[in-house]
């Protein structure tokens, strides 16, 4: 390298990053034609860490503080690039920074329904939504996992990792807390502590830490909800009994209210309901108490009109039954005897 080069190339004395807004991960300090100065700062603000990459290779990680580059505070560095501890030129290297402040306000949720044993229904498929948040402890585990060699790598860029990897874990944590789904309403910050256990080790392989983990809401699919909201009901009606007295009562001030004929229709339903729904009711009951309903008295045929009756005969022309009084056929006019 000539004179003129080594004078006109530049070299950096202060290294340090302010982000520029919300939602950034890590970010490549732009390093072209520029080399560091030995003895050089870096400054690493709250919630930051740096990372010097020499080659492609992961060296040093710098969490918050003021430091000066030398081999003293460059050990990993040092080793890579074989410098003597008599070094005093400058030096090429990639310098990352990441941002470890706590990314609040991430949203999770099931696109489809996951498939879920339950103790009560056996299964059923189930739809959940909620927030999370975690933070960056481990920036030499992220670069090598995740970010990589990329000038800039956003929160929004990790969103659909995190989110299926959530959904993956959901699935064991259902199964392995045991609560049925009427009670999960009521047991969703234990639920979302059991999620968190089982997300703790995935979110701490990429170099990062889950902080909070919130469910907001479990549902079931339409379909599901309504048989469920069949069930409820039947529930809650109960006494059939009671239940078709107690509709009866409130519809006869409706019976009462129209005039004439439709006062007479609305009352011959009524009747019918009535007559309907006790019927329904002594079914159920019987069913219940497993007794049979006796079967009616069967009833003797109708007088036929035979040869023998008292009150009828046959026409002797066409052979018809006529009454027995009868001077003429009312069929064929013949008269009789």
């Amino acid at each position: 390298m000539s004179l003129r080069d080594f004078i006109s190339k530049q070299f950096i004395d202060v290294i340090d990053w302010v982000e520029p807004e919300d939602g950034i991960l890590a970010y490549r300090y732009p390093m072209q034609d520029r080399e560091i100065q030995n003895g050089g700062k870096l400054t690493v603000r709250d919630s930051q860490f740096a990372l010097f990459v020499n080659e492609g290779k992961a060296a040093d990680a710098f969490p918050a503080g003021l430091y000066t580059l030398n081999t003293q505070t460059l050990p990993i560095l040092t080793y890579i690039m074989n410098w003597d501890k008599a070094f005093k030129s400058p030096f090429k290297s990639d310098v990352y920074f990441f941002s470890a402040r706590t990314q609040t306000d991430q949203h999770w949720g099931t696109p489809n329904p996951i498939t879920i044993r339950d103790k009560e229904f056996g299964a059923i498929r189930l739809r959940g939504f909620g927030i999370y948040s975690y933070h960056m402890v481990d920036a030499k585990k992220f670069y090598t996992k995740i970010s990589g060699t990329r000038d800039l790598y956003r929160v929004a860029d990790l969103e659909g990792q995190l989110r299926n990897t959530i959904i993956a874990k959901m699935t064991d944590a259902f199964a392995q807390s045991q609560v049925p789904f009427l009670d999960m309403a009521a047991n969703q910050g234990v639920l979302a502590q059991k999620i968190t256990e089982q997300l703790s080790p995935a979110f701490s392989d990429y170099g990062l830490s889950l902080d909070t983990f919130n469910v907001e809401n479990l549902s079931l699919p339409d379909e599901l909800q309504k048989v469920l909201d069949q069930r409820i009901s039947m529930n809650m009606i109960g006494d059939m009994n009671k239940f078709t007295q107690y509709e009866v009562a409130q519809s006869i001030p409706i019976a009462a209210a129209n005039e004439g004929g439709g006062a007479v229709g609305i009352g011959a339903g009524l009747g019918a309901g009535m007559a309907i729904g006790q019927t329904m009711a002594n079914a159920v009951q019987n069913a219940a108490a497993g007794q049979q309903q006796p079967a009616p008295p069967q009833q003797p045929p109708p007088a036929t009109g035979g040869a023998g009756s008292a009150t009828t005969k046959f026409c002797s022309e066409c052979g018809k039954q006529i009454p027995r009084p009868a001077k003429f056929c009312p069929e064929c006019g013949k008269p009789q005897a």
